[in-house]
């Protein structure tokens, strides 16, 4: 199988729905913003804070390179990732690329919850978190727009969602469940 890029803005699920997706089948997943932090040594934040944005962007192309030349991955890319250079046509040309796609109401609720977590938006107020989605949406939709498939992930907050949702992904992009005949074939 090659690769499958999911891509999205923060709180669509990628990380969530990898994970799952992860322990049922039989690929291996990587979260790009921890294997950026891994292979650095340092939270993404530093990079940002000591190097800037710039040079996170480029370690960021990098370690794409490097993941995007696996097979049997699936990949939870940081929100901003297709935003910048060529990505979008690098995951394009190398796998899948699939945009989870969340209503405003549900990545608000999302966010709102994990806001702490996430240094852009730890000290926006509920209606400046709000704007803060909109905006970013609006830049970033045309660079999510050239993903080659959608899926819905509004609906990822309980085991039972995320259970059906994974059987919809599995089913819908092929991937290989572990333990199922096609694996040992």
């Amino acid at each position: 199988m090659k690769a499958i890029f999911l891509i999205g803005y923060m709180g669509s699920g990628k990380s969530t729905l990898g994970k799952a997706l992860a322990r049922r089948c039989d690929v291996e997943f990587i979260d790009l913003d921890d294997y950026i932090e891994a292979r650095a040594g340092k939270k993404i934040r530093e990079i940002f804070a000591d190097e800037g944005e710039a040079a996170f962007r480029d370690l960021e192309r990098r370690m794409l390179v490097e993941v995007s030349g696996k097979d049997n991955v699936l990949v939870a890319c940081g929100g901003g990732t297709p935003c910048f250079g060529d990505n979008m046509e690098l995951m394009n040309s190398c796998g899948t690329t699939v945009l989870l796609q969340t209503s405003h109401g549900r990545l608000l609720e999302r966010l709102k919850r994990g806001r702490h977590k996430r240094p852009l938006i730890a000290n926006l107020s509920d209606e400046e978190l709000d704007v803060f989605i909109i905006e970013q949406l609006a830049k970033r939709m045309p660079h999510y727009g050239k993903s080659a498939e959608v899926f819905d992930s509004t609906l990822l907050e309980d085991e039972n969602q995320i259970e059906e949702k994974c059987e919809a992904f599995i089913s819908r992009f092929g991937l290989p469940v572990k333990g199922s005949i096609e694996e040992k074939v």
